[in-house]
């Protein structure tokens, strides 16, 4: 219901007909009585006539309003995003996270407006790149939601052969960026699975950040019913690839139902967590057979008895039925995935996922 639905006034005594009507009729007459005592009856007949239509006007919207409750629905907030047709949206901020990877901040039309993009739905971002024949377009999911008014944000890591990528690091404040969506066959709602397993590589992490957030959102602590717990593998080369690593460790801190494990191909010394791809046995070892003790002893080993009281962070659940895997990452990290998990016991992943596939891939 909108604020001004809220506002309008359904008795003749209500304080904005008093407001609005009665005290500026009254004082008409009272400044046309100092003016010239003769013009009275006019003032009068004046009054009564603008303040009839008022009270007539706001009872017919509210009688109409009754009848059709879909026309007290807020119009101040507006989903701005059209799925068929491209809009130009103006770069805002820049935040430059390391030497290839920035949060990009787009302008909405209104600050009252959201994108209207449903929590595990991408965009498709297009542009004209100078040597290539046609305009080249790419799916992108916003690091940020509907929870957010008036902007979106984008995680973008350039790479040297990225054209779309490259692009938007192009861009200056004020320059635009065409858009359109919503995209995608993965649509969350809270108990969709009890489970999610999440395997990420490099910028893959998107649309997980994305309802990993939402989930926490909905926790019961926050006034919320969701109760799905998440386990995240994040596979990255070096360290400082690590995208939005702040954010996930101090969201795996604050709940208990969502826990991060990285896997790096070249780690640094006394590194705690995985080495090398991401493969079926290592996928195992954290789904079903690491032990207690076996975690215990290895942060010990690594970091000494005072990580003995960390939570170590899991695995992939097993295969069942409420439980999905999702995927996102570069091609051949999703193509070793899709092998992997199916030799696990999970179902076969199809070419183009589904809402009610086991495993999903973005």
């Amino acid at each position: 219901m909108s604020a001004a639905h809220k506002r309008r006034p359904s008795s003749p005594l209500s304080i904005q007909y008093i407001t609005g009507v009665y005290l500026p009729s009254a004082l008409l007459l009272a400044v046309t009585a100092f003016v010239k005592k003769e013009w009275i009856p006019f003032a009068a007949i004046l009054a009564a006539g603008l303040g009839a239509w008022t009270v007539y006007s706001n009872r017919k919207i509210l009688q109409t309003e009754r009848c059709d409750p879909a026309l007290t629905t807020s119009t101040e907030v507006k989903k701005v995003l059209k799925p068929d047709v491209y809009q130009e949206f103006p770069l805002k901020e820049k935040t430059v996270l390391s030497h290839n990877v920035a949060i990009y901040r787009f302008s909405l039309p209104s600050p009252s407006n959201i994108l209207g993009l449903p929590i595990g739905q991408h965009m498709s971002i297009a542009a004209s790149i100078a040597g290539q024949p046609k305009e080249v377009v790419r799916s992108y999911t916003p690091i940020s939601s509907d929870e957010d008014h008036g902007f979106f944000d984008l995680l973008i890591k350039s790479y040297p052969t990225g054209n779309i990528s490259k692009h938007i690091a192009s861009l200056s404040i004020g320059q635009t960026l065409k858009v359109k969506g919503p995209k995608g066959a993965m649509v969350y709602t809270p108990g969709l699975v009890r489970h999610f397993g999440m395997i990420a590589g490099g910028t893959g992490i998107t649309p997980m950040l994305q309802i990993i957030r939402a989930i926490v959102r909905g926790r019961p602590r926050n006034g919320g019913r969701d109760t799905t717990k998440v386990d995240l593998i994040f596979a990255n080369v070096n360290q400082e690839d690590i995208l939005m690593r702040e954010d996930l460790d101090r969201l795996a801190e604050e709940d208990e139902g969502f826990r991060v494990y990285y896997v790096l191909n070249n780690p640094p010394q006394k590194w705690g967590g995985g080495v090398g791809f991401c493969t079926p046995d290592m996928i195992k070892v954290w789904m079903d057979l690491c032990p207690l003790f076996f975690m215990l002893l290895l942060s010990v080993m690594e970091f000494g008895l005072g990580c003995m009281l960390m939570c170590y962070p899991g695995p992939p659940p097993p295969p069942a039925t409420d439980i999905k895997i999702l995927i996102c990452g570069p091609p051949p990290m999703v193509s070793a995935m899709k092998k992997a998990t199916e030799s696990l016991g999970y179902e076969k992943p199809k070419p183009v996922s589904k809402l009610a596939d086991q495993v999903f891939c973005f």
